[in-house]
């Protein structure tokens, strides 16, 4: 089960920067001049969970595999992306195959770094990329309405869901306003997805300070903090210049640079975090001897749902699930202590798994 969360921005911003520590790679370019990322690049990185450590201490298990989010590194958009400018026709295209966006915004000033409008001014950088993005689906939606609207009238069920939800995102992007503001009923859910909006993906801001600003953030990324407020999106401030160097370092050394910085953990785990949270994705666990892991669901998936993450057979075939909840088997020291004190439960088909649980599944196929 992947999960995609696309790195998007106006050149020069700091994302291949931030892309490079989030993979602790240096395959994305790092370059001062526009459209220095040609192809989109792709990397997984581990969703930092202290849990994880702490049920394989227990378990005594002999390898730890943690849940992993994909991070996609986008080449940035420009004024005019949405007519082709500046490559934009591949961007968009790349931006539609990811489930959700990472904004990053340029919260610095730097006269060694130019920015491509002449402009530091992180709210106008990002009306500047969510326009062009509204633009983009503006014109698909219009291009697609009158043939679904024909069948609509022609008595076609799946026409008629089509159209009230197309005509909805219609009359906000022509307010100006992003598609993910429509209220959407669940049963609509998968007819909306499938309509691939750009502006329906949930967007997390990342606001790129000075080092300085790392740890209290600044007057600029105090906007960005308002504006996605204002949206009920989410924010972070992280420093990528930092984060780079952090990459670089021995993890025995990572602590003691930040800390020196007045931090108490990357800001890289934070955005690994808050992109996660974006998702919906919560974490249950599985823990023995060989391993203890960590899978990811979405929040609201029941017992069988969360066995199939591990193996289609495991959905199909399901009777029950044992489960424990992660506070309950570090208090009793693992499954054996949980079960003697009546908290290892059996739960059916029906039961919607919690973030933190540890779960073992009896299935038959």
């Amino acid at each position: 089960m992947g999960f995609k969360c696309g790195i998007v921005g106006l050149p020069n911003v700091g994302k291949s920067t931030l892309f490079n520590a989030l993979t602790r790679t240096a395959a994305a370019q790092a370059a001062n001049y526009p459209f220095c990322t040609i192809e989109p690049n792709t990397g997984d990185v581990a969703v930092p969970d202290p849990r994880l450590e702490t049920l394989a201490k227990i378990a005594k298990s002999a390898q730890l595999v943690p849940t992993r989010i994909t991070f996609v590194d986008i080449a940035g958009l420009v004024r005019g992306a949405s007519k082709g400018e500046g490559l934009g026709n591949q961007f968009l295209a790349t931006i539609r195959e990811v489930d959700a966006i990472a904004h990053v915004l340029r919260c610095f000033d730097s006269g060694d770094i130019t920015h491509v409008e002449g402009r530091i001014d992180p709210i106008a950088d990002a009306e500047t990329v969510e326009t062009e993005l509204m633009l983009a689906d503006l014109d698909s939606l219009e291009r697609r309405v009158t043939a679904v609207r024909k069948k609509a009238q022609g008595g076609d069920k799946e026409s008629k869901q089509l159209v009230t939800l197309m005509d909805g995102a219609l009359a906000l992007l022509r307010e100006g306003k992003p598609a993910r503001l429509l209220d959407v009923a669940h049963e609509d859910a998968a007819a909306w997805n499938g309509l691939q909006l750009l502006t329906a993906k949930p967007v997390l801001y990342v606001c790129n300070v000075e080092e300085s600003a790392a740890a209290t953030g600044n007057a600029h990324s105090e906007r960005v903090f308002a504006k996605a407020k204002a949206e009920n999106a989410q924010a972070v401030v992280i420093s990528a210049a930092i984060e780079a160097e952090v990459a670089q370092l021995p993890p025995a050394e990572q602590k003691e640079f930040l800390e020196s910085l007045g931090l108490t953990e990357p800001g890289l785990d934070r955005v690994i975090r808050a992109g996660y949270a974006l998702l919906g994705l919560i974490t249950y666990f599985t823990a023995g001897p060989k391993e203890a892991r960590a899978w990811t669901i979405h929040r609201g998936t029941k017992a069988p749902g969360a066995a199939g993450a591990i193996h289609t057979d495991f959905e199909r075939g399901f009777i029950r699930a044992q489960t424990i909840a992660f506070d309950d088997y570090v208090k009793y020291s693992g499954e054996s202590g949980a079960k003697e004190a009546g908290k290892a439960r059996d739960e059916g088909k029906e039961y919607v798994v919690a973030d933190g649980d540890v779960m073992l599944f009896k299935f038959n196929v």
